[in-house]
């Protein structure tokens, strides 16, 4: 039964509004031709590459449902679980079923701390119990863990290979067919580095997402790849799951954020005067509050309100989304004024363009000026702030999560695993591999999205297009 959260809503228009932006920019050249310089950036490629696994996850888990119950449940009244997971729980489904007992180290087969095990004999003795799941196909651990790892993850290499080379005789196929020429040309054309796209940087990139995609098929299943956490989850399913949250907070604060930026901006330096004076002390006011008190104020309220409505939430995930929809909400207030100010700036010095004061002599209206001369001529500001914003917004929540007034507890994120993991390297033998698997994933996001950012500021900044010409 499928279920839809705030969260989903607003991803999938963000979606559409996308898709929508990318039709219209097809009819305009002034707008096709920096994305092809994008297109054509080798790092900015590589980085949109690593961007499109990530939202690609991000979309699968914003499918939720209500799975149908199983065996005599099955036959109750309403034949349907109150849970609610999504498509990607349902694809990766060991990762989420393959609980233990409590702390594992990555690819162990034992726990990580000594309990007591009572022997057939009525002994008792200080031992590292054997894990339910965790290399449980193993007849002798000590001796046979480390070849089956190896054997496992060359088969999963021999696959992805296959795999890999199968997508690049398609991808070089249609591209030899669209220009004309022969497969033997295209490969090396894409070899010497000599086509517009960098296919090389592509195909590289999306070879080593495929190989790692089979890893984790092939030995996701057998081993928990990143250990276990206190109640035995597997912390790589945990950090998978924490993409949807940082890309959520990365881009619909985005959508809260950009009317507030782009109205308030644009009227401020176009009209001038008295809606100047009142958006400057509206934005200087707010830039004097301590955000991170207004964000901990913020999310307090709410806690108490969720607090005092409790049957207004069906489940625990509707719960965390509604905060999570909240915590977006709140970073989109207080992250507007810098855009406002950079486009009030460009504002003031548009409004004073011979073509915009020929505008006004011929009559023509403030509100026609304002979308058909002064907006077009912004968006690279736009586009370029919101690229750069999306890595800091990122890191927002998993410092806010850190301090405890970030996202639901409940929820995944690399917030909430860092915030946990605090207490992990307080114990002995310290417990690390939360802490390595949050900061790995997050790195990979941050940092292709900075690489991507840059690509896309290169392209639509006007005087580095200049400076190139």
């Amino acid at each position: 039964m499928y279920v839809l959260l705030w969260t989903d809503a607003l991803i999938y228009l963000l979606v559409l509004v996308v898709i929508g932006f990318a039709l219209y920019a097809r009819r305009w050249e002034h707008l096709r031709a920096p994305w092809r310089e994008v297109v054509q950036s080798r790092l900015g490629t590589g980085a949109a590459v690593v961007l499109f696994a990530y939202i690609t996850i991000g979309l699968l888990d914003s499918v939720h449902f209500h799975p149908r119950l199983k065996g005599e449940d099955a036959q109750a009244a309403e034949p349907y679980s109150t849970e609610v997971i999504s498509l990607f729980d349902v694809i990766v489904a060991p990762l989420r079923e393959h609980v233990e007992k409590t702390y594992s180290a990555p690819f162990a087969t034992h726990l990580y701390a000594r309990e007591t095990i009572e022997l057939p004999d009525g002994r008792e003795v200080r031992e590292y119990p054997r894990l339910q799941y965790g290399g449980a196909h193993l007849q002798d651990p000590a001796s046979d863990r480390i070849p089956d790892i190896l054997h496992t993850s060359a088969i999963a290499l021999v696959e992805a290979l296959g795999v890999w080379l199968f997508c690049v005789v398609l991808v070089v196929g249609s591209l030899a067919r669209l220009a004309g020429k022969t497969m033997q040309d295209r490969v090396r054309a894409i070899v010497s580095r000599r086509t517009v796209v960098p296919w090389d940087v592509i195909l590289v990139t999306s070879g080593m997402l495929i190989a790692c995609t089979f890893l984790v098929a092939h030995l996701g299943v057998k081993y928990h790849m990143l250990g276990t956490d206190k109640v035995g989850e597997d912390v790589f399913y945990q950090a998978l799951k924490s993409i949807r949250t940082g890309l959520v907070i990365g881009t619909l604060t985005t959508l809260v954020m950009l009317p507030f930026a782009i109205l308030l901006g644009i009227m401020a330096g176009y009209f001038r005067g008295w809606v100047d004076d009142a958006v400057q002390y509206v934005y200087t006011t707010l830039n004097s509050i301590p955000g991170v008190l207004l964000i901990a104020a913020a999310i307090l309220m709410m806690q108490v309100y969720m607090a005092n409505h409790e049957d207004s939430f069906t489940s625990l995930e509707s719960r965390a989304d509604i905060r999570l929809l909240f915590l977006c909400i709140i970073l989109g207030i207080t992250s507007w004024t810098g855009l406002c100010r950079l486009l009030r700036g460009e504002a003031l010095k548009l409004r004073d363009i011979d073509y915009i004061q020929a505008a006004h002599s011929f009559g023509v209206g403030h509100f026609s000026i304002i979308t058909r001369h002064i907006l077009p001529n912004v968006m690279h500001i736009v586009l370029i702030t919101v690229v750069l914003d999306f890595s800091a917004l990122v890191l927002a929540e998993a410092v806010l999560s850190y301090i405890n007034i970030g996202v639901d507890p409940t929820m995944e994120s690399w917030g909430n695993m860092i915030n946990s993991a605090r207490l992990e390297l307080a114990r002995d033998p310290i417990v690390w591999w939360s802490l390595t698997a949050a900061f790995i994933f997050m790195f990979g996001l941050v940092l292709s999205a900075n690489l991507f950012s840059d690509a896309v500021r290169d392209a639509f900044d006007p005087r580095l297009r200049m400076a190139r010409t």
